[in-house]
């Protein structure tokens, strides 16, 4: 026997050509098994066939039951925490009722899954640990990458999708180690109650390469590697490691990057964008989702994207992520690459980056102000050129905050925008909220109703002098899912700016912006639709530039073909 028919012979089931499961597990075997676990809805045939006679209660519930009750259990959960550990303990106990149960409430739960409440998740890791989810490779330990992702249990065709990170830049609470694994599992359970990727065929993998943050060094129930983060050469060869090994495992394997720190990220994207399927969700999927925003405000506010003038206020991963792939919009509207340089602002740590400074990173450099153009500018002997001088000096036309800096958007610099702005396009994208740059009912009030917003976090209608204000949630998960499924579908063998560009004007076709107060951005209660509108043309886009290694006749057909449904399969007992 081989180690394929072998490692087949002591799986609890495999899926069969038909979509059935065939299950070797049998009595509580089963049940432990929350890929193919049904709990009470089993039916009696199954029961008998795999043993559980006996091991349920009699009364066979429906999957809309369970989940019913499962809802209900839900609601009575304290805190947004508590809530969160009550999903994962089903996520972890029966997988197809825990998609069902967020697919159906997906507006509701998002937040609780991800962004903001797997923030809070991520903090307590160690000290709430239950059952592992995921891979764990150590970079103490780099000739384990290969057998580590073996144990994973999948073949070389059976992996579509692998999301890792180091946890250096975890939202925008920092650095928390081993921890850094639920941020990709509540992302691949975006991406599947998003776009229907199917969660069998997915691997979370945190790299622990140790951490900076004194208080898991300190603290005795932490899990992760206890040294201080290994950098330069080491870390560069082991990223490299696992790279090259995913892919020799997993050869169609789509990877995603996932909250590494700025350099990290940026170096880890030229080294291998150019070379396989790959993208940083921090860079390139903000910046997507920012793109879709300003293009639909663009249209409530009846302008052209030449002429926007765009201040991001935070010159980090995601800010110089978004004004990369803006810059090519604003080229493909008849801007030479200079004249769209100067269509930005950048204000970092050291206020307005202006040539010259020190530490300017090479991926800031391109937006660097002139000296001579800015001399007359008021400077803080602390802080440079202010977030509010440059307002007061450019009056643009987008201000997008990416700083974690709670507050940031104040009301004398939204006044000071709307004077020489009819209808201001401002994106306070930070997360958590408490690290929002501004709250949408003050930017409402400050900007008399003109302010176009979308924020990082969900925020509630705001009404304003009778009119009730959607704001649009400006979250990643409104494309990244689509992105996903469009590359799968084909096996896209890169994926190019122009894919995400694809995509954000994708999500502005499904948006109505003729209402007053509507959102500049689709409802998460949408996601599915908007995943396979994103994904059609993304699909559409890859085969333009020649990157697909499949063209499915009926590309439509097949993307909702690939979209898994959270439903009970029929099980065969083997």
């Amino acid at each position: 026997m081989t180690l394929t028919e072998y490692r087949n012979s002591m799986r609890p089931y495999r899926v069969a050509s038909t979509g059935e499961f065939e299950v070797s597990a049998r009595g509580f075997d089963v049940l432990r098994a929350p890929e193919i676990n049904k709990g009470t809805a089993f039916p009696i045939a199954e029961r008998q066939a795999l043993e559980l006679t006996g091991l349920l209660p009699s009364a066979i519930l429906t999957i809309e039951q369970q989940a019913q009750r499962a809802y209900q259990l839900y609601l009575r959960q304290p805190d947004e925490l508590a809530k969160n550990d009550f999903l994962t303990a089903l996520h972890d106990r029966n997988e197809t009722l825990f998609f069902h149960l967020l697919v159906s409430h997906v507006e509701e739960m998002f937040p609780i899954v991800y962004t903001p409440t797997v923030g809070t998740a991520i903090q307590c890791y160690s000290h709430q640990f239950r059952r592992p989810r995921g891979v764990f490779l150590s970079i103490n330990e780099p000739e384990q990458i290969e057998e580590s992702l073996r144990n994973a249990g999948a073949e070389s065709e059976d992996v579509d999708l692998i999301v890792a990170t180091d946890s250096e830049a975890i939202l925008g609470i920092g650095d928390w180690g081993v921890g850094g694994i639920d941020i990709c599992v509540g992302k691949l359970a975006v991406y599947t109650a998003a776009a229907g990727i199917d969660p069998r065929r997915v691997i979370p993998v945190v790299l622990d390469v140790g951490t900076d943050n004194t208080s898991l060094l300190e603290d005795p129930l932490y899990l992760g590697y206890r040294h201080p983060r290994v950098r330069g050469e080491r870390y560069q060869r082991f990223i490299d490691r696992y790279v090259s090994t995913a892919l020799k495992l997993f050869p169609s394997a789509l990877l995603h990057w996932e909250d590494f720190s700025a350099m990290t990220a940026r170096w880890i994207l030229n080294t291998y964008r150019a070379s396989i399927c790959t993208f940083n969700d921090d860079i390139q999927g903000t910046a997507g989702i920012v793109l879709a925003g300003i293009l639909s405000g663009m249209k409530v506010a009846n302008s052209r994207m030449r002429d926007q003038k765009i201040v991001i206020f935070g010159a980090g991963t995601a800010g110089c992520g978004i004004a990369d792939l803006v810059v090519e919009e604003l080229m493909s509207d008849g801007l030479s690459r200079d004249e769209a340089l100067q269509r930005f602002w950048l204000v970092g740590r050291q206020g307005l980056i202006v040539q010259g400074m020190p530490n300017v990173r090479e991926y800031q450099a391109p937006y660097a102000r002139r000296p001579d153009e800015v001399a007359a500018w008021s400077k803080d002997v602390e802080r440079g050129i202010t977030l509010a001088e440059v307002v007061r000096q450019v009056h643009p036309t987008v201000l997008i905050g990416s700083s974690t800096v709670a507050g940031a958007f104040s009301e004398q610099i939204v006044r000071e925008m709307v004077k020489g702005t009819p209808r201001p396009i401002i994106m306070p994208l930070s997360n958590p909220t408490s690290l929002c740059e501004a709250i949408p009912s003050d930017l409402i009030t400050w900007s008399d109703g003109r302010a176009l917003i979308a924020t990082g976090s969900p925020f509630p209608p705001v009404l304003y002098q009778g009119v009730s204000y959607t704001i649009g949630q400006a979250n990643n998960s409104t494309i990244f899912p689509g992105l996903g499924l469009g590359t799968i579908v084909t096996r896209a063998r890169l994926i190019s700016d122009s894919m995400f560009a694809a995509a954000a004007r994708a999500i502005v076709e499904m948006v109505d912006v003729s209402q007053l107060g509507a959102s500049i951005l689709p409802p998460i209660s949408n996601l599915r639709r908007v995943s396979a509108k994103v994904a059609l043309a993304v699909a559409r886009q890859a085969a333009a530039e020649g990157l697909t290694r499949e063209d499915p006749a009926d590309l439509e057909r097949a993307i909702v073909d690939a979209m898994w449904e959270p439903r009970y399969r029929p099980i065969r007992a083997v």
